[in-house]
């Protein structure tokens, strides 16, 4: 993830990559949203700041996503706060 990601303005969110097939496989577009950025990772400033924040949190970001995706990989991949939240997170990383 660290260099498939970008802030995106009008959706107030950065896009990132995920390979859930490991590297070799195909790409998926997952967003995490700025406010999740925000009040989760400490992000401060702007756009800069958002997709480093997603960079150095990377672990955490692409573990929900992959979730997000095995869960229903027909549905877009969209992180917001609450899934970093309790008990989600909890919740979720008991299952793997």
């Amino acid at each position: 993830m660290t260099t498939d990601a970008i802030y995106c303005f009008d959706r107030a969110s950065v896009l990132f990559a995920i390979y859930p097939e490991g590297d070799g496989g195909p790409r998926v577009v997952a967003e995490i949203t700025e406010d999740a950025l925000r009040d989760i990772f400490g992000a401060q400033g702007g756009g800069d700041s958002l997709v480093e924040a997603c960079r150095e949190h990377a672990d955490r970001i692409e573990g929900a996503a992959m979730r997000h995706y095995r869960h229903d990989p027909e549905k877009p991949v969209l992180l917001q706060t609450a899934d970093f939240e309790l008990p989600w997170s909890l919740a979720a990383d008991s299952v793997n």
